[in-house]
């Protein structure tokens, strides 16, 4: 399977990059080069990376994500991974890393779509 990236601007300057598909020897300098365009391009408030559409990644991945957020840090630019598939949230917290990254809780496709009987 491939990666895609999509970026886009969100209200107050926030730059969000959201990759669908994986994320692996051959894909993630993909993600570190998106961050880096991001960053060439002018000082975000933050890069959120919507990790929901991800379905695999490995510690190539992860390492690239770590890169990216030492290179967003040392322009001032803070990094945060939102809604992480239940994949890759099982893989940073394994790792260490899901502090680094903001704690964001893992990204349910049908959360708050049913309501639980008698609710």
């Amino acid at each position: 399977m491939s990666l895609s990236i999509v970026k886009s601007v969100l209200p107050g300057g926030v730059i969000q990059i959201a990759p669908r598909g994986e994320i692996d020897v051959d894909t993630a300098y993909e993600v570190r080069e998106a961050i880096a365009e991001v960053l060439a391009k002018g000082r975000p408030s933050r890069i959120e990376l919507n990790m929901r559409l991800v379905t695999f990644i490995d510690s190539v991945g992860i390492s690239a994500m770590v890169a990216g957020f030492q290179t967003a840090e040392v322009s001032g630019v803070k990094l945060v991974v939102t809604e992480p598939s239940r994949f890759v949230h099982r893989q940073l917290w394994v790792t260490g890393l899901l502090g680094l990254f903001g704690g964001p809780d893992p990204y349910f496709a049908d959360s708050g779509s049913e309501l639980l009987p008698g609710a």
